[in-house]
């Protein structure tokens, strides 16, 4: 095993020869990013992969909505040579796209489908990218763009309900504001070693 300055100049090496990049970012002693151009992202996942970097540990997307881009983010990892990669490409937020990287890391096929549900990402070449996986039912803008809206989501998903200013128990039996008031200060007697404050 080399060490991690090694491992992360040649990291440097590998992806600077694969394609042109835009920025490099080292995160820490054991992390260092990449920005690249959209095209270049399946040659430089696979220079990395077929140079052992062979576990894709996350993907995920940044909503830039200033910039009108979505980031895609890829972080590889290899176990001989303990760095973390990321792959980060930027595209269009209009017309969300990014061919799937599933023949390269199978892996993704869960990845692509969570960005696409909470983003609205298309990946064309992972046939299950449009199947909902975690919100079922969801018929509004993807929830993790910065331009959806919970507030507006809420109302008119769910009734207006008033809340009164105090809590009050309705159930006499119900003694739970009481204990609680007791944990409290066996909490703070248990603080402050007996004395009170």
């Amino acid at each position: 095993m080399m060490n991690s300055i090694n491992n992360l100049e040649l990291v440097k090496k590998l992806v600077n020869e694969a394609a042109p990049v835009i920025k490099i970012e080292q995160i820490d002693n054991q992390q260092l990013a990449f920005e690249i151009e959209k095209r270049d992202v399946h040659h430089v996942l696979t220079v990395l992969k077929n140079s052992g970097w062979k576990q894709l540990s996350y993907m995920s997307a940044v909503d830039w909505i200033d910039a009108n881009k979505f980031e895609l983010v890829y972080v590889v990892f290899n176990w001989d040579k303990p760095v973390y990669v990321q792959i980060r490409a930027m595209i269009d937020r209009n017309n969300p796209e990014m061919d799937s990287i599933l023949p390269i890391f199978p892996g993704v096929k869960y990845y692509e489908r969570e960005a696409h549900e909470f983003f609205g990402i298309a990946f064309p070449g992972n046939p299950d990218y449009h199947k909902q996986l975690i919100l079922e039912g969801w018929d509004d803008l993807p929830p993790l763009r910065k331009d959806f809206d919970p507030s507006a989501y809420s109302d008119r998903k769910f009734p207006s309900r008033e809340y009164p200013a105090d809590f009050s128990v309705v159930d006499p039996k119900n003694k739970s504001i009481e204990k609680r008031k007791e944990r409290k200060v066996r909490a703070n007697a248990l603080r402050t070693g007996g004395n009170k404050q």
